[in-house]
């Protein structure tokens, strides 16, 4: 029997290194959260940092082993695994043994927890406290998940010398494969959109089929921005006999990370929709597993399989969350970035933590810093963008590029190259050098800091949990990259892990300041400012179906802002901002008005 989960709450993955052991730290009080799977070199140094730790035996698995990528996932998700079991286990005794414990715990639940007031009887009672408390736990409390993402867009060949290896050892495959071997009942997070090749690849591990119970002992969630890619990606999925188990929705923008934006569609309308059709999602994608098992002779659930949908990306006071879970019914919200200043939960460095504390609205924004070519929310200020801009100014630009996770361009090498490396730098900037007599100074100097303001992702966003486990870092140095969302701005000291589930579930506010916008309100913001943007830096002609597409998102924001307004009309709700909200959506619904689409040009 599957217990229900304790906390109303997960926490998402954050860049390669802050969510990478998180489980260890938060999943003994039921809290779920998402270790990301990419950086396995990252992943073989903190199995070796815990197995210390904890006493447990390390052998190294380098890179001359077969297969060493996926052995160093599946070697670290079980050690995790052992670890969390082990620490869940000896918080179980600890509750046992003293009501403080109890009261503590009892503390950092949901104030609407059926458990919590359970708890709260068998304390009242006092009398049969140790007996029964006992069989309480055991019957209601579980480990939170240690699921994992997979961004499905990293899924670079690989050669052994100048050989290509088969697919399957493509970083995303050999990163699933990992996963699929581990002991792990927990969920694979995939983000980043579609990438069929993939997708196809889940058919060769039976653990993400239905068991003679109809249970899936590891399951598919899929980080989508709307209910179109949803569909779409779930039907892909179910044609081939795999149930997602959950869609976990993240604002476009509004959000830490890779920012990818929708076409002008905001979240509430997003939810709304997914509120409407989460029927149809579950009839369409059942109806398509179930005639695919039936052919493959598998056992065929007769009834859907649970279907979760679940949301981040922005959230920062207990009634957004609770508007969230009651408004849309969803089934968990996520709390990504307000994370980074709760040391119990999260890997970051000291001097970054610093950083984080100090930020204010202007310090986060969006960048072009990634070399996927993705819009990626980041801070000013950190060790990177300092060590990155001396090498600029030494005329030695780029990073050497030890890792290669995203060395995914074959633009002058059929291996793959990364645009953030000091090779591939050299090569666009030679090539622009060629062509500078035929520019303006100004046109040169941004196309110079277009090709230079790449940062290297795969060793800036695994530095911190070096630095804060004094772990060596070899190589040139890059400092840290870190990726909150704007949200950021608003928290402002760092936090203890009972005190932001306080503030989660409304028991005390962590926030002190006092101009936070709302969730809503902040998105809106954001997509204007990106369609004002989008509209100014225009290159090259214009063709009819980038009008069409501005066209749309235009409009699509003027429809979001009616949704809001007809929604929070009657919502009890934001009561006490309601009058700031509603003018701060007529304010971006002028500012949006004044955003003039340039037309074709006859010629």
């Amino acid at each position: 029997m599957t217990k229900k989960p304790l906390h109303t709450f997960h926490i998402p993955v954050m860049g390669l290194a802050y969510t990478i052991d998180s489980p260890i730290r938060v999943a003994q009080y039921g809290i779920s959260s998402v270790v990301s799977i990419a950086d396995d070199d990252l992943i073989e140094k903190m199995r070796n940092f815990y197995s210390t730790k904890f006493n447990l035996p390390y052998e190294e698995i380098t890179q001359k082993f077969h297969d060493y990528r996926a052995q160093r996932i599946t070697s670290y998700l079980n050690l995790v695994d052992k670890i969390v079991k082990e620490k869940f286990e000896n918080f179980k005794t600890e509750l046992i043994e003293s009501k403080t414990a109890v009261e503590n715990y009892i503390a950092m639940l949901p104030n609407t927890s059926d458990i919590k007031k359970g708890f709260q009887n068998l304390l009242d009672d006092g009398i049969s406290f140790k007996e029964n408390i006992q069989n309480y736990i055991e019957s209601h409390l579980s480990p939170g998940l240690i699921d994992v993402n997979i961004m499905t867009k990293l899924d670079k060949d690989n050669f052994d010398k100048n050989e290509q290896l088969p697919i399957e050892f493509n970083d995303a495959h050999a990163a699933l494969r990992g996963f699929a071997n581990s002991n792990l009942e927990s969920s694979v997070v995939l983000s980043a959109g579609m990438n069929p090749r993939l997708f196809s690849y889940f058919e060769n591990f039976s653990d993400f089929f239905p068991n003679l119970n109809n249970e899936l002992k590891k399951k598919i969630t899929l980080k989508v921005s709307d209910f179109r890619s949803a569909m779409i990606q779930g039907n892909f999925l179910a044609k081939k006999g795999l149930w997602v188990s959950e869609y976990r929705i993240e604002s476009g923008l509004n959000c830490g990370g890779h920012a990818f934006a929708t076409d002008g569609l905001l979240l509430g309308p997003i939810l709304e929709e997914f509120k409407e059709k989460k029927d149809q999602l579950i009839q369409s994608a059942h109806e398509l597993m179930t005639k695919v098992l039936q052919q493959k002779q598998f056992h065929t659930p007769k009834s859907p399989l649970p279907l979760k949908i679940t949301v981040q990306g922005g959230v920062g006071t207990a009634e957004e969350h609770e508007f969230l879970l009651e408004n849309y019914k969803v089934d968990s919200v996520g709390w990504g970035t307000p994370f980074l200043l709760v040391p119990e939960a999260t890997s970051v460095d000291k001097a970054t933590r610093e950083l984080l504390i100090n930020a204010k609205e202007e310090d986060l924004y969006l960048s072009h810093i990634s070399p996927l070519g993705v819009p990626f929310n980041t801070l000013r200020g950190t060790t990177n963008e300092i060590l990155r801009q001396k090498r600029i100014d030494q005329n030695k630009a780029g990073s050497s590029c030890p890792k290669k996770f995203l060395a995914l361009s074959k633009e002058y090498d059929p291996q793959g190259i990364c645009s953030a490396s000091k090779k591939f730098q050299d090569h666009k900037l030679e090539e622009l050098e060629n062509v500078k007599e035929t520019m303006s100074v100004k046109a040169f100097e941004k196309a110079k800091f277009d090709i230079t303001e790449k940062s290297c992702l795969c060793v800036g966003l695994a530095n911190a949990s070096y630095l804060e486990n004094d772990i060596k870092i070899k190589g040139q140095a890059q400092g840290v990259i870190i990726c909150p969302g704007p949200n950021m701005a608003y928290f402002d000291q760092e936090v203890s892990l009972s005190d932001m589930l306080g503030h989660i579930y409304g028991n005390n506010s962590v926030l002190r300041t006092e101009n936070r916008p709302n969730l809503f309100v902040k998105e809106l913001k954001m997509y204007v400012d990106y369609f004002r943007n989008e509209i100014e830096n225009i290159s090259g002609d214009i063709t009819n179906s980038q009008l069409k597409k501005w066209n749309t998102f235009k409009s699509n924001i003027f429809e979001g802002i009616e949704y809001y307004d007809n929604l929070l009309s009657s919502s009890l709700y934001f009561r006490n901002d309601l009058s700031k909200i509603k003018k701060d959506f007529d304010f971006y619904k002028s500012e949006l008005a004044e955003i003039k689409i340039p037309s074709l040009e006859l010629v």
